[in-house]
């Protein structure tokens, strides 16, 4: 049985993958060849992306679940409709922006994924916020805040404040972090905090 490829070897990998891309289709294909990160073994589907291509808004989670893998389509369970009623209450659609996660394939029993994981992935999701360009990245929940924005402080903490995406091949682009649906789902008393950040997002979509 082969061994697995050492992580540093899977991140070169995919870096090399997705500097490649020119396209959001391209990075699928890419992705769906790729075999440096181990999620892909034990998933049923890839869940890329859904979304317009040329979004004003990049939302980036944590992970698929239970429902995103059987569809492969990122955030359609409970967590998703409050996403898409999030995203309404600011008059914005799944056609209007991009919606992803760290990594693209679910963690088995859905834990949370490692480090490593994150890691083997990151080129792709860095690359594709690079193809979209858009004029804002949220970061939904603390795993994805310590992902795109290298911060470790608690979304709590987070929210509210406004930070710089940087990718080598577009301009700085202003992201925030946005508590993760299923979060609210459990922690209702935050929804008038959440509520704040999407007015302040809205706000901000409008001054570009």
């Amino acid at each position: 049985m082969a061994r697995p490829a050492p992580a540093s070897a899977a991140v070169a990998t995919a870096a090399t993958l997705a500097a490649a891309a020119e396209s959001l289709d391209a990075l699928k294909a890419a992705l769906a060849g790729y075999d440096g990160c181990a999620l892909a073994k034990t998933a049923t589907n890839l869940v890329f992306g859904d979304g317009s291509a040329s979004a004003r808004v990049v939302l980036i989670g944590e992970a698929p679940g239970a429902e995103e893998d059987r569809q492969g389509v990122p955030f359609v369970g409970v967590s998703g409709k409050l996403l898409d009623q999030m995203l309404a209450s600011i008059a914005l659609d799944r056609a209007q922006v991009f919606i992803s996660n760290t990594v693209f394939w679910r963690p088995p029993g859905n834990r949370s994924p490692t480090s490593q994981e994150v890691a083997a992935c990151m080129p792709f999701v860095i690359r594709m916020i690079e193809l979209i360009r858009p004029a804002m990245l949220v970061a939904l929940g603390g795993p994805a805040a310590t992902a795109l924005l290298g911060r470790s402080e608690s979304v709590s903490r987070l929210r509210g404040r406004w930070f710089t995406f940087e990718g080598a091949r577009i301009d700085p682009i202003p992201a925030t972090a946005l508590f993760h649906p299923a979060y609210l789902l459990r922690s209702p008393g935050q929804k008038r905090q959440a509520w704040r950040d999407l007015l302040a997002i809205k706000k901000r979509l409008s001054d570009a």
